[in-house]
């Protein structure tokens, strides 16, 4: 029996570990080498692939591809239609799964609604990603970065309040 729930639409793959009390919606896919932590909530269309990692209590909004690479540690709050990529020079007729770069997004961090994550970037702890953002670089703990690229235009504390 499992210790999550998954609408009967998802699909989840054999071997993918899925932590008590997470809840899948409608239309998801977790592959077979994805791991998924405790009390998480995968919004519609979410895809997990092999390699990635989600951290417990972490809420992943609709229409989200956590690719081959990308580790959301604890408690990460990922928006509606944001892109994580995983190669920094795709060609459809070049295979480069062996050029995959790591992504991370810390504890606590924030990514707001279509904001575009490039591979190979550290997220800081608590930082606050704007919609619609461009990451194409480290962004420190605590700091909030907006635009394309993304750029700091302040900080903030782990409960999400500006600070000047």
């Amino acid at each position: 029996m499992n210790n999550y729930t998954a609408h009967e639409t998802a699909v989840i793959d054999e071997g993918a570990v899925i932590g008590e009390g997470t809840r899948i919606w409608h239309f998801c896919h977790i592959m077979s080498e994805a791991r998924i932590g405790n009390h998480c909530n995968l919004g519609q269309n979410v895809f997990v692939d092999n390699n990635a990692t989600v951290g417990n209590g972490v809420k992943i909004q609709n229409n989200v591809s956590i690719y081959n690479g990308v580790e959301l540690e604890d408690d990460v709050f990922v928006g509606p239609s944001v892109v994580f990529t995983n190669v920094i020079n795709p060609r459809s007729f070049i295979e480069r799964k062996d050029q995959f770069r790591k992504t991370l997004v810390r504890k606590g961090a924030s990514i707001g609604a279509n904001a575009t994550i490039l591979c190979g970037v550290e997220i800081g702890a608590y930082a606050l990603i704007g919609a619609g953002a461009v990451v194409t670089k480290d962004v420190p703990d605590f700091a909030i970065v907006v635009g394309n690229p993304a750029k700091i235009t302040g900080y903030t504390n782990e409960e999400g309040t500006l600070n000047a």
